[in-house]
């Protein structure tokens, strides 16, 4: 039988894995980790491409897992959506035994592979499937706080590196954690926004006041002002290990205010494509940030 009619074939099964696992999203989150790490090695706390590696390929194996756990529980939900009908459970390609099989492996391999490298790092991975599993998944469809609570182990993986590398949950991966976590709001509530109709189609509540408001566009243009002022915490000295020079600080502040202008757009547009081009700039401001922070590590 020909590889590419066979379903069981290597590719369509290297497919469906990469669709169930959500890749694209699981390999962010993975740079987000590695960033934090390279932020965390010192002197003291000597690099290791071991332990990078791990920590990349159990980190993947934890946000896969999220996303196959995820894709398990809304599946009735997903076929309902243009944008999710295709993936795997939802349209019939993966069975829901075959995807929580995947799921549980993952969950196994990625939580042995974290505490490998150190049990607070195993610790903070588990409980971001569990949040976002158990908890940020079903309120998605009962609450706008949904995106608060999700926030939460959406913004492990970058402290997630610094305890990787210290084997320490201090100032420095709090201040990591607070980073990601502001960013969170502006970012999910732009896809909230230009994808409404379609979570409508599904009862998700993504938006804070549950519509496309200036209300809701005002609190995306607050959300990104603490961002900026959380971004630029390590300039002040006042977050232990963690430091920023002035110049990547002013730097930072420049990439702030690019974000803060279509967040602005937004709010006087108030339309889909607005939404989107916030988006897609909120997603470019986290990595070049992440970039930017140790570039400036290495470089000071």
């Amino acid at each position: 039988m020909n590889a590419q009619q066979d379903p069981l074939s290597f590719k369509s099964i290297f497919a469906d894995f990469i669709a169930i696992t959500k890749a694209r999203l699981a390999i962010s989150v993975v740079f987000s980790s590695v960033a934090g790490y390279l932020l965390g090695v010192s002197e003291e706390h000597a690099f290791s491409w071991m332990t990078l590696f791990l920590l990349a390929l159990g980190g993947y194996c934890m946000v896969g897992a999220s996303n196959v756990f995820n894709q398990i529980i809304e599946k009735d939900l997903d076929a309902l959506m243009d944008r999710t009908k295709k993936r795997p459970v939802p349209s019939g390609k993966m069975s829901v035994r075959t995807a929580f099989v995947v799921g549980a492996i993952l969950t196994v391999i990625g939580i042995g592979i974290l505490y490998s490298i150190n049990p607070k790092t195993a610790m903070f991975g588990a409980i971001s499937i569990f949040l976002y599993t158990s908890i940020y998944t079903p309120l998605k469809t009962r609450t706008p706080l949904s995106v608060f609570v999700g926030a939460f182990p959406g913004a492990i993986p970058f402290m997630l590196g610094w305890v990787a590398a210290t084997d320490v949950f201090g100032i420095e991966a709090g201040t990591l954690f607070l980073i990601q976590f502001f960013w969170q709001f502006p970012h999910f509530w732009a896809i909230g926004w230009f994808l409404f109709d379609d979570y409508k189609k599904a009862g998700f509540f993504m938006l804070p006041t549950g519509k496309k408001d200036k209300k809701t566009a005002l609190q995306t243009i607050l959300y990104t002002v603490w961002l900026i002022i959380a971004s630029l915490l390590p300039v002040t000295g006042f977050t232990g290990e963690l430091k920023l020079s002035i110049v990547s600080a002013v730097i930072v502040f420049l990439l702030g205010l690019w974000m803060l202008v279509y967040a602005v757009k937004l709010y006087k547009k108030m339309d889909a494509p607005a939404a989107r081009k916030l988006m897609l700039v909120s997603v470019s401001y986290i990595s070049l940030l992440q970039v930017i922070y140790v570039l400036d590590k290495f470089i000071r």
